[in-house]
């Protein structure tokens, strides 16, 4: 029902709902950190690529079976066949699947990519989400963001039509079930956007999931807002199902009508579900400092941790957060 998602990924910046670094594991321990999805600017066209590719593919695997090229134990070479820059440091990548097969990504989930990168006797692997529709076939689609010290963001954009990337996976995060919760509350900070575009669409595209949705996503600046468009056409077509509210260090001009400054426990309060209400969960993903400040951070196995911060003098507890 909704488009392949392309994105850029903002840089770096030290507030505490800005974006991770792309050069490794985010300080949350986070795998979503290095990839945000969607594109303002080119939404549209993708969304008419996107349905092309989808009622091409229904149209020419009706009678053969579908596969799934993931495989979580080891890592598998995929042939880059597109690749089409963005803006000035974000490109957008195609990988090729035979015709009637898909990645095999879940919901939620990543995939992580391993390269040997210039003199390094270790590869580097780094966590990226797709931004392709969860069932396309024959191809998928990641959208990468360079960034001056990151490895690998570095080597993915050297590579040409032809050259290979190893990829494995999905790597599970939350495990959403359809209709169990009535009301999901996200806080996302930058490239956090990543987990919850994905869980937002999925939610919105079924039909007989009635799940309420609330989105607040905070960035440096109106600039640095990824996929704003298709937030805001999600929620123009499900207007009783999913708000979004934008949360900005300083606004750029007078016609900004979200709000500035950083996520506090008054904005939480505004506009996430009550931790008293039942079937409710909150989820979050950003850099560390927003986490210490709004959840507490994971633990450092990665875990979840303890419940910190805003989201407990609220009264959540370890069974209504999740820590993406």
């Amino acid at each position: 029902m909704f488009a392949s998602i392309r994105n850029t990924i903002p840089r770096q910046f030290s507030r505490a709902y800005s974006t991770a670094p792309a050069g490794g594991k985010n300080g949350n321990g986070v795998l979503w950190a290095s990839l945000a999805t969607g594109a303002v600017l080119v939404g549209a066209y993708y969304y008419t690529r996107s349905k092309e590719n989808q009622e091409g593919s229904v149209a020419s695997s009706s009678s053969t079976p579908v596969t799934t090229a993931l495989d979580p134990k080891k890592f598998i070479p995929f042939k880059l066949v597109e690749a089409t820059p963005i803006n000035h440091d974000s490109t957008h990548y195609r990988f090729a699947l035979e015709p009637n097969q898909e990645l095999g990504l879940d919901i939620t989930s990543c995939i992580v990519v391993k390269a040997k990168v210039g003199n390094d006797e270790k590869p580097t692997i780094r966590p990226y989400t797709p931004v392709s529709e969860q069932h396309a076939r024959g191809h998928f689609d990641l959208v990468i963001k360079r960034y001056p010290d990151g490895k690998m963001s570095n080597h993915i954009h050297s590579l040409v039509p032809g050259d290979v990337l190893e990829i494995k996976g999905p790597i599970p995060k939350f495990p959403y079930k359809n209709g169990a919760l009535k009301e999901i509350g996200l806080v996302a900070g930058g490239s956090g956007i990543t987990p919850m575009v994905q869980l937002i669409q999925h939610v919105l595209s079924d039909p007989n999931d009635n799940t309420k949705l609330t989105l607040v996503f905070a960035n440096k600046s109106e600039d640095d807002i990824i996929l704003r468009s298709t937030l805001d056409e999600f929620a123009k077509k499900h207007p009783d199902q999913f708000k979004v509210h934008y949360v900005v260090d300083k606004a750029s001009s007078a016609d900004w009508k979200g709000d500035v400054g950083y996520i506090t426990k008054d904005l939480v309060k505004k506009y996430m579900p009550a931790a008293s209400a039942e079937g409710v969960l909150v989820g979050i993903c950003g850099p560390v400092p927003m986490l210490k400040s709004i959840s507490g951070t994971k633990a450092p196995d990665y875990s979840q941790g303890e419940v910190g911060g805003i989201f407990k003098e609220l009264g959540y507890t370890s069974q209504q957060v999740f820590k993406f």
